[in-house]
């Protein structure tokens, strides 16, 4: 590869990169330490504000305090204190159009899809690289 195709190649790199930012608030909901810390950096990185919570109960508690600000919620499935699903009916309760990605490290055989689809709803496997993360994002954001 010549300089200027590596140089062409980085570029519209960093474009794509770019645009999969923005400045929207997420509230990330995820049991495992390590993960929630993951997704918080890459979220922060590219310029969202990010609420994280622990379990399903403690993403509703957010999500009730910060309402207004949230326009996307990322659930893992399973979670102590509530599940994903559970957590996602008392949020859409509140908020009936609110944008929910479901992430799981399952694969999607052991998922019932179905119950959970709907308008504004979306999944992802774990695990997941940062830029699908973001692609996933933003492209729900974008709806």
């Amino acid at each position: 590869m010549s300089a200027t195709e590596l140089k062409k190649e980085e570029s519209m790199t960093a474009v794509e990169s770019s645009q999969l930012g923005g400045t929207e608030t997420i509230l990330v909901a995820e049991d495992d330490a390590q993960t929630r810390r993951l997704y918080n950096a890459i979220f922060q990185q590219q310029g969202y504000k990010v609420i994280l919570a622990q379990d399903g109960e403690e993403a509703i508690k957010k999500f009730i305090e910060n309402k207004e600000e949230i326009q996307l919620v990322l659930l893992d499935m399973i979670m102590p204190n509530k599940g994903g699903k559970e957590a996602s009916e008392e949020i859409r309760r509140v908020n009936p159009n609110m944008k929910v990605i479901f992430a799981s490290g399952y694969g999607s055989d052991s998922i019932d899809k179905e119950s959970l689809a709907g308008e504004h709803v979306d999944f992802l496997f774990k695990p997941v690289s940062p830029d699908d993360l973001l692609r996933k994002v933003r492209s729900m954001l974008d709806e």
